[in-house]
């Protein structure tokens, strides 16, 4: 027989662990799908650590998400009792005007420090020498500045979405693990819900399926957004204690060279190794399935001799490991959290684009007060159009 819910959320990663969270929070009868068992490491949200800030570069749209989500991850640490966010502080370093932005990333630093400014956001902007005798992890070239902000750092991915999981029971919402959803139909009076094992009715339902999005709503989904295979790199310290998060903090680095910019964090407690990452957007996916998980040493030799040498000078080139995930990506690298154009039932909260997981607890208690009220919240409305 189908089961029923009130709204049932296709996709338990980033915004699908706390939308389900947030709608049972609020005495929804929820009905969460994955065709995985989250937290994963073969979709978006994984790989230990994701930075966090609150002046967002990408544009002041997203300050309030971020800010947002800073308040969220404490009361779900004081809920759940365990730690989801580490203030190390953020550096974002580059030329003030860079000539070659980076894809997505026109005057970032000088954007970070004006978003900054907006929302009263503390930050500090030091230049060159100041950079070097505050951080002599890094070595920056003397045209280069950065914005610090204090508070800024990182989320762990994997424990935010266990979190959230377990909230989630602990509010009586229903999980579903190791199911995949085949199709969505919207029927006179709800949405059905279809996968390999059963049939489920709602009145609404929310997709939060990152990379299995295109292929299951179709469309322009299908049409419009990409796949993109990244990879992660974990490289030795010349010095541990060197690189510990009380003493360097996560960065963006957008330097101009080749490749154009990285990003990475301190030795976090009980590893000995420092991860850093780019984005690499040469050649998309069809699937997700599709994508080479396993990654080659000369990738982890490439991403050092392109960002790292020369940057980070006590950084050895030696790689202690490497990881692979997806990015979701829309056209103009911003999220999607809209209704679909022809099935009103269904929200979409896909794409993250790259960036999404810091605001994700905060999208997540948007589209909940978004279902169980009569329009978007504020802060969803820049990206309820797709």
């Amino acid at each position: 027989m189908p089961s029923s819910a009130d709204v049932i959320v296709v996709g338990l990663g980033a915004a699908g662990a706390a939308t389900l969270f947030q709608l049972s929070k609020r005495g929804v009868r929820v009905l969460g799908i994955d065709r995985h068992a989250p937290p994963h490491d073969l979709g978006s949200s994984h790989g230990q650590s994701r930075i966090t800030r609150q002046a967002i570069g990408e544009g002041a749209e997203y300050a309030p998400l971020a800010l947002r989500a800073h308040q969220l991850w404490r009361e779900i640490e004081a809920e759940t009792g365990h730690q989801l966010m580490q203030t190390t502080g953020c550096l974002v370093i580059g030329p003030l005007d860079i000539s070659e932005a980076p894809l997505g990333k026109p005057q970032f630093v000088r954007r970070t420090i004006e978003v900054a400014e907006r929302f009263a956001i503390p930050h500090q902007v030091l230049d060159a020498d100041e950079i070097r005798r505050r951080f002599p992890q890094f070595a920056p070239r003397q045209s280069e500045v950065a914005c610090y902000e204090p508070g800024g750092g990182l989320v762990f991915p994997e424990r935010c979405i266990a979190a959230q999981l377990s909230l989630a029971a602990r509010y009586r919402s229903a999980v579903h693990t190791g199911e995949r959803v085949t199709a969505i139909a919207q029927t006179d009076d709800g949405i059905e819900v279809t996968t390999d094992q059963a049939i489920h009715r709602a009145g609404q339902v929310v997709v939060c399926a990152g990379p299995w999005t295109p292929g299951l709503l179709g469309g322009r989904y299908a049409a419009d957004l990409g796949l993109y295979r990244q990879t992660m790199h974990w490289f030795a310290p010349q010095a541990a204690v060197e690189f510990a998060p009380e003493r360097m903090p996560v960065f963006i680095w957008l330097h101009g060279g080749e490749g154009g910019w990285f990003y990475g964090f301190p030795a976090l407690d009980g590893d000995s190794a420092v991860k850093v990452a780019c984005e690499q957007f040469s050649a998309s996916l069809p699937v997700p399935e599709s994508m080479p998980r396993e990654v080659s040493d000369g990738e982890a030799v490439a991403m050092h001799a392109l960002h790292v040498a020369g940057r980070l000078p006590r950084l050895s080139a030696r790689p202690l490991r490497s990881a692979s995930c997806i990015y979701t990506m829309a056209p103009d690298q911003r999220f999607i959290v809209a209704r679909d154009r022809e099935r009103t039932r269904v929200t979409v909260v896909s794409a993250c684009s790259g960036h999404g997981f810091k605001h994700s607890a905060a999208i997540g208690e948007g589209v909940a007060q978004w279902l169980t009220g009569s329009a978007p919240p504020a802060m969803l409305a820049p990206f309820a159009n797709f």
